[in-house]
């Protein structure tokens, strides 16, 4: 099935149709400060619970970039899209966050830092985390790698409760002690174990033409690169889920000694282009 994809984009962008059915994402050349963003999508009109895709489902397209090294982001898949206003990666404004569930191929340049699980740099920290925090985070366990990517061009999923977006709120009054650097690390450390993932970086030239499927099933997702398996994973995300494809210039980033950073980046025109979407559930 061809699904129905809408076209958003900020001023600097465009989404163009292709005649043989397929879509050009464009995003012009410009100075940080601005975000610029052109994507496709098929919720942005429905609550999240109307979002149309839950498992068994399989997301199979044709896909290229004008370069391999782009400033923000790029990729194409599914998610709930968790940020709602709060932030950018194409939200739906007046939508309330929500933790992040999501099956896609994500491109992220180096500014980004998108993976919350553990890494080596943190191993010997464990000693100035208090010991109650210490022993929960001991006790819980998680099926992910450890070496989950944190930017570059990869396949990959975030599972997470589907708690309702009020009782989100709480989690507001902890934001001003991410500015400290021993308080943002406990606090990521911690929401590694609430928000799991896992991924594997993808090898291919993604200047050029490559077939991309995502085969998610309830209890696990395999990912396909012109039809060779490049991950298959158990932590399938939960939906419901919409459909997104999407490049922007922004950045985000917590990284593992607890430092935040989020904006916008200076950026060459650059496209993404799209062709053969097909769904099936």
């Amino acid at each position: 099935m061809i699904p129905t994809l809408n076209p958003r984009f900020t001023p600097g962008a465009s989404v163009t149709p292709l005649a043989d059915g397929g879509w050009h994402l464009e995003i012009s050349s410009g100075q940080r400060g601005q975000y610029r963003l052109a994507q496709l999508d098929d919720y942005s009109r429905l609550s999240r619970r109307a979002f149309l895709w839950r498992p068994p489902f399989t997301l199979s397209l044709r896909a290229r970039v004008s370069a391999p090294d782009l400033p923000g982001t790029w990729g194409f898949g599914l998610w709930n899209d968790p940020f709602g206003f709060a932030l950018g990666f194409g939200n739906t404004p007046g939508r309330l966050p929500a933790l992040p569930n999501a099956a896609w191929f994500f491109y992220s340049s180096p500014e980004n830092y998108l993976s919350l699980q553990p890494c080596h740099c943190e191993e010997r920290s464990d000693e100035a985390i208090p010991t109650p925090a210490r022993g929960l985070l001991r006790r819980q366990k998680t099926a992910a790698r450890n070496d989950t990517p944190a930017n570059g061009f990869f396949a990959g999923t975030f599972r997470s409760p589907r708690w309702p977006s009020p009782l989100l709120a709480p989690a507001l009054l902890a934001l001003p002690f991410l500015a400290l650097r021993p308080a943002s690390r406990l606090l990521r450390r911690l929401a590694s174990h609430i928000v799991r993932q896992d991924g594997n970086a993808v090898g291919v030239d993604v200047t050029q033409w490559h077939d991309y499927s995502i085969h998610w099933q309830a209890d696990a997702v395999a990912f396909f690169v012109d039809g060779a398996e490049i991950l298959r994973t158990p932590l399938a995300p939960r939906g419901p889920l919409g459909l997104v494809v999407w490049m922007d210039n922004q950045y985000a980033a917590w990284r593992p000694d607890g430092k935040l950073g989020y904006g916008t980046l200076k950026n060459p025109s650059a496209w993404l282009e799209i062709e053969n979407i097909e769904t099936s559930g």
